[in-house]
């Protein structure tokens, strides 16, 4: 009888030092085009999980803030995506995101922007009002994917 609870504690600390080393695995994820010196990861690849950074409506030809909060949207959602796909997964992939406005007010409209963006169920989401977002922006998108 003794047996049975000794192996379920052996196979229990197994599959934990498992998970450990697992865990401390973790690869950067660079879109073409992106390999520019940056302070940040546009996203990281852990455990079966792609994390991005929060996406600006930067456009990366030029390099310039696109103008207005749809524009924005569609733009910080084309990044988002461009993240994603660099790390071999997709927007029907995401899980989880944050949508961070400058004004909550805009809510309407991104909304309308943000739900061409799936084709099934969306994943779960915050949006929500912050004080201000870098360079003026009017929207900061980040996204937790499946890989």
């Amino acid at each position: 009888m003794l047996a049975k609870p000794y192996a379920i504690v052996i196979l229990s600390a197994a599959l934990f030092f498992t998970g450990l080393s697992q865990a401390a695995e973790r690869k950067v994820i660079m879109p073409k085009g992106d390999e520019s010196s940056r302070l940040y990861s546009p996203g990281i690849e852990a455990n079966g999980f792609i994390f991005t950074s929060g996406q600006l409506a930067i456009d990366p030809t030029s390099g310039k803030l696109v103008e207005g909060i749809e524009a924005q949207t569609r733009l910080a959602l084309a990044n988002l995506r461009r993240v994603l796909e660099a790390g071999g997964s997709s927007m029907d992939k995401l899980v989880k995101v944050n949508v961070y406005l400058s004004n909550i007010d805009d809510y309407a409209a991104m909304n309308k922007i943000y739900a061409e963006s799936f084709n099934g169920a969306p994943p779960v989401r915050t949006a929500l009002q912050v004080g201000k977002i870098p360079l003026g922006a009017l929207i900061e998108i980040e996204g937790i994917a499946l890989k």
